[in-house]
């Protein structure tokens, strides 16, 4: 048994699927939980589930898909995405920044956004950011992860005109803190409209460009 109580109208009341953080529940919770989003024919997103924990819930509900690279886990078809461009492009620094990008780029998919992830262009490589910019023009929010001192979003917001999404991410040396360099590195930014969630947050991240997403879609002009 379980005392958690689902939001199971986020959905009808934000447009968001609820997601649950796995990280400080157990397999025992984890595995009561499902079966409830299941039953309210609600699609089930648990973040932050090491590989020994997916496995134990894996056991229990052999219909849990294990998504590796993001540390997570959804129970439920994912719905599909529009064929075309992605709306969303979520970027990394550097490939140590996967499994925040992949947390990301699931919980857009779990909404129905197509994602583009362009990884490894960090400014240690400026060139490597500036060849990828035209793969970008077609993404309507940009998502940037970035750990060390955690200048890519930064960058990436002073040449392109899209929102962008800063997501510091705990990875560097000991002076970046477990990310706070990034953090505090991101939130002193100079680059105008540049937005800034909490380290390692792609689910975060994620909803900030859904809402970006739906609000452009209700205020657009009707055609005559």
């Amino acid at each position: 048994m379980t005392d958690a109580r689902l939001d199971l109208q986020r959905r009808d009341r934000l447009g968001m699927v609820e997601a649950v953080w796995g990280e400080h529940k157990t397999v025992d919770q984890i595995a009561a939980i499902l079966p409830r989003f299941a039953a309210a024919g609600e699609l089930a997103l648990v973040t932050r589930v090491s590989p020994d924990k997916a496995a134990a819930v894996l056991e229990r509900i052999p219909e849990v898909t294990v998504h590796e690279q993001a540390a997570a886990l959804t129970l439920g078809t994912l719905p599909s995405t529009p064929k075309g461009a992605a709306e969303v492009a979520v970027l990394s620094g550097g490939s140590s920044d996967r499994r925040v990008v992949a947390e990301a780029c699931l919980a857009l998919r779990c909404h129905g956004v197509g994602v583009d992830p362009v990884m490894d262009v960090g400014v240690a490589g400026l060139h490597r950011l500036l060849n990828a910019l035209p793969r970008l023009n077609s993404a309507r929010v940009l998502i940037a992860c970035a750990g060390m001192e955690g200048a890519l979003p930064t960058v990436l917001a002073g040449l392109v005109p899209q929102p962008v999404i800063a997501v510091p991410v705990s990875v560097g040396y000991g002076v970046s803190a477990g990310g706070r360099a990034a953090l505090d590195g991101m939130l002193a930014s100079c680059a105008p409209g540049l937005v800034v969630v909490n380290i390692d947050n792609g689910y975060g991240a994620a909803m900030a460009a859904l809402r970006m997403l739906r609000s452009a879609q209700a205020v657009r002009p009707r055609s005559s």
